[in-house]
C-alpha cells in the first residue's frame, strides 16, 4: 500500500502513524533507534505490506501491468489503491479528506526531526505538492507516476500507466474494495498485537 492507506491504517498515536507513514526509510533494525510508539509503526508498516505482496487480489491487479511494467507493477498498484481510497473516502471515514490530511501535515511538521532522513527531505516536498490530496484524480496519479518515472530515469514507463487505469478501472476498483475490506480487518488486529507488544 501507498502512504495514504498506511496513515489510514494506524491509529490516533501520531507517533505509530508515522512510523507506519515512514516505514519504507528504515532499514532491518534500525527501527529501534526510533521512539518506542514510532517502532510499532516501523512495525505494522511491514506486516502492512507483508500481507498485501502475498495476497491473491493485489496478484490479481499486478497481473494486469506486469507485460508492461514488470517489477514496477507492484508499486503502480500501491498507487491506483491509494487513488481508489481517497476518491471513497466518504465510506471509510467521517473526516473530509482535506481535513485529514491537513491535520497529519500538521503532525508531521511536528515530528519532523524524528523522521528518517530521506523522509525529513521528502515531507515539505510532499506538503507543498499536496500529494495525498492529489490522489484523489486521475490527473493527481499521472503527476505521481510522473515524479516516480524521473526517478527510475524514465526506465520503468511508470508515467503511462494511467492508460491501464482507464481501460480497467472498474476491475482495479473492485479489487481494491475487496482487498481493503480484508486488510482494515488484518491491520486493527495486527496494531492491536503491536500495541500490546510495544507497551503503548
Amino acid at each position: 500500500m501507498n502512504f495514504l492507506a498506511h496513515i489510514y491504517l494506524s491509529s490516533d498515536n501520531e507517533l505509530l502513524t508515522i512510523g507506519n507513514f515512514a516505514g519504507d526509510g528504515v532499514r532491518g533494525k534500525n527501527y529501534t533507534r526510533f521512539p518506542v510508539a514510532m517502532q510499532a509503526g516501523i512495525q505494522l508498516h511491514r506486516e502492512i505490506d507483508t500481507f498485501t505482496d502475498a495476497h491473491p487480489v493485489v496478484r490479481q491487479s499486478t497481473k494486469r501491468l506486469h507485460k508492461n511494467y514488470g517489477h514496477y507493477s507492484g508499486v503502480i498498484v500501491d498507487i491506483f489503491y491509494d487513488h481508489f481510497l481517497a476518491k471513497n473516502w466518504k465510506d471509510y471515514s467521517d473526516i473530509p479528506l482535506a481535513e485529514y490530511i491537513d491535520d497529519f501535515y500538521k503532525s508531521l511538521n511536528k515530528h519532523l526531526h524524528v523522521l528518517p532522513e530521506r523522509f525529513q527531505k521528502l515531507t515539505p516536498i510532499m506538503i507543498e505538492g499536496n500529494w495525498l490530496l492529489s490522489y484523489a484524480t486521475i490527473d493527481g496519479i499521472q503527476l505521481v507516476l510522473d515524479g516516480m518515472n524521473r526517478r527510475t530515469k524514465g526506465r520503468s514507463k511508470m508515467n503511462e500507466a494511467t492508460k491501464e487505469l482507464k481501460e480497467n478501472y472498474s476491475a482495479f476498483e473492485n479489487d481494491f474494495t475487496v482487498f481493503f475490506n480484508e486488510l482494515i480487518e488484518f491491520s486493527t488486529n495486527k496494531r492491536l498485537e503491536i500495541e500490546k507488544q510495544f507497551k503503548i
